[in-house]
């Protein structure tokens, strides 16, 4: 069972009851689903993921103490911590108070600054670029089952993806690392015999490349473990992976290097024809750089646009 179906499930079986019975009057001002950290709250839980963090329980999100205050929450806290410990065959970990980390009772606004850094949603430019696209991820992923007083789910919806210019920043950003790390330092590499350095260049090309899909097909990269598994199931550019995991695990001898770069080459072939497709760049080549500098261009905010364009790599 995927761990979002189990969320589900036990809320269902035993949340719910829970909180018309006892909290019907602050029942308003809540919502309830999981999301945040974890591989079950992006849908990539499996077998190996049931041997740590995986339990029934629940997020339960509540706006500030302004609206419900310290002492409903910590009776919904309590009570929380009382529904039952094992259900479906799983069994609750032992909990803090507050229903610990992952799930139980959670402050948006708490939230928001342990994903964020601030507690405020409306986020700048500066903070836009500078955020891990992991915790944007993390606000914006798994499911609400409901939202009776609406912040979370518009704060999701607010969240939901970068906005262009930011976009385009990061696009123009980490074309110009596949640039340098895949058409240009790779094949240096090889010719001065180093291998080793060679395959760091694979890496950070091939690092830049994923991030570019994934800013192609405007959705937050996750953490690095779940990255190909996002990846494969994104519409644009997803068979990409096959390649990128031949770059990866393959080394830098003889013809294979020829055949590396070869991949490379068609690997930027393919982003060039989708930012051409998507009136991204202007520039009419196969050099990933001039591509880079083509998308910053176009960025209409002269303050983002004129910032360095490592500044959103």
């Amino acid at each position: 069972m995927k761990g979002i179906e189990l969320a589900k499930a036990y809320y269902e079986a035993y949340g719910k009851a829970m909180l018309e019975e006892q909290f019907g009057d602050i029942l308003p001002m809540l919502a309830v689903g999981l999301i945040g950290s974890g591989s079950e709250c992006f849908g990539f839980d499996d077998a190996v993921s049931a041997d740590h963090d995986f339990e029934p329980g629940f997020c339960i999100f509540l706006p500030g103490e302004d609206v419900v205050d310290r002492k409903r929450a910590f009776a919904l806290e309590r009570a929380y911590a009382k529904l039952p410990k094992e259900f479906m065959g799983y069994r609750r970990a032992m909990l803090a108070p507050v229903g610990g980390a992952r799930h139980g009772v959670i402050r948006i606004e708490e939230f928001l600054e342990e994903k964020l850094g601030t507690k405020e949603p409306a986020l700048s430019a500066a903070q836009f670029l500078r955020l891990s696209e992991q915790s944007l991820a993390e606000i914006t992923n798994g499911e609400v089952f409901f939202d009776n007083y609406g912040l979370l789910t518009q704060i999701r919806e607010d969240l939901r993806y970068f906005p262009e210019e930011i976009r385009r920043k990061k696009l123009a950003g980490n074309l110009l690392v596949m640039a340098q790390a895949g058409q240009y330092n790779y094949a240096r590499c090889i010719k001065h015999g180093e291998q080793a350095a060679a395959q760091l260049a694979v890496c950070e090309f091939v690092k830049s490349a994923m991030h570019v899909i994934f800013l192609l097909n405007r959705s937050y990269e996750p953490y690095y473990k779940w990255s190909f598994r996002a990846l494969r199931a994104l519409p644009v550019l997803s068979l990409e992976a096959e390649m990128f995991e031949y770059l990866l695990t393959t080394d830098n001898d003889g013809e294979r290097a020829q055949e590396k770069y070869d991949a490379i080459e068609g690997i930027c072939a393919d982003v060039i024809d989708e930012l051409v497709d998507g009136g991204l760049t202007a520039a009419i080549c196969g050099d990933l750089e001039k591509h880079a500098y083509s998308v910053n261009d176009s960025i209409e905010e002269s303050e983002i646009r004129n910032m360095n364009l490592f500044e959103a790599v």
